[in-house]
């Protein structure tokens, strides 16, 4: 998602070109995951929400599942759309804003991958995408999404200086480093993440990346509040049980019906 959501919280720019996107973010250890939960019904319709270049998109439908991808960065879908073109796909990618997402069918499965609801920064975002979710999810579909576990110690001690999180080349042939930096703000739950990228070896920018983390207890309720009934909660992509130390918070939901 890109920096469109609050105008005093973004994700920069850079963070979203393509390649360098791509480069950093080549890891697929959720695919398996996701692959478990996908419906097996031949005509079953999944929506990936910020599905951003398609690194989930375009694996799950070579495995002919009909997917349809959403995103509100126009970058990231151009790269999406490039995939599939080459992979000879055929799959629908939207740019929307998944707050205000409306589309004529319903869903079998939805999911937000990749940490990516903490870009919906207040909690009215969140509301908003939930009752989206609801809306365009069938009665007996499954609503699955991950983000992360808040590691406040982790937090104090990034929050002491800066330390390199990534050295790599794009695919057109760019050397990125990237230097982090993060202030945790109480009051409004936001991560405020600078990532400094340095390319070819010349300091570039200063881009952010501004996360809002979620409490556990806080999502649970917030859940169920928006009318889901949680059927799994995982601490990782091996579905080990929830716990204090867990890194993730990955969530399997249903619809909570009327009289249930």
């Amino acid at each position: 998602m890109n920096d469109s959501i609050h105008n005093e919280y973004k994700v920069g720019d850079l963070i979203y070109d393509a390649n360098i996107y791509d480069g950093l973010n080549t890891s697929l250890s959720d695919l398996q995951f996701y692959r478990k939960w996908m419906p097996t019904e031949k005509n079953a319709q999944i929506l990936e929400l910020c599905c951003g270049s398609g690194r989930l998109t375009i694996p799950l439908a070579k495995e002919g599942l009909n997917i349809c991808g959403v995103d509100n960065s126009i970058s990231m879908l151009e790269q999406a759309k490039i995939k599939a073109k080459n992979a000879l796909l055929e799959i629908e990618f939207i740019e929307a804003d998944v707050r205000t997402l409306d589309l004529p069918r319903k869903y079998d499965l939805i999911f937000i991958p990749f940490n990516s609801i903490h870009h919906l920064y207040k909690n009215q975002d969140l509301f908003d995408t939930l009752k989206v979710v609801n809306k365009q999810l069938t009665d007996d579909g499954f609503f699955i999404f991950d983000c992360y576990n808040p590691n406040m110690h982790y937090i104090i001690e990034a929050e002491k200086g800066k330390n390199k999180i990534a050295e790599y080349k794009t695919t057109d042939d760019r050397k990125v480093i990237i230097e982090q930096t993060m202030k945790y703000e109480n009051k409004s739950q936001i991560n405020r993440i600078e990532w400094h990228y340095f390319i070819n070896d010349v300091f570039h920018s200063v881009q952010n990346l501004d996360m809002r983390m979620f409490f556990p207890q806080e999502l649970d309720t917030y859940l169920k509040w928006s009318g889901f009934t949680i059927i799994d909660k995982f601490g990782n992509f091996d579905e080990e049980k929830f716990e204090d130390h867990s890194q993730k918070q990955i969530f399997v939901c249903k619809k909570m019906l009327a009289g249930n």
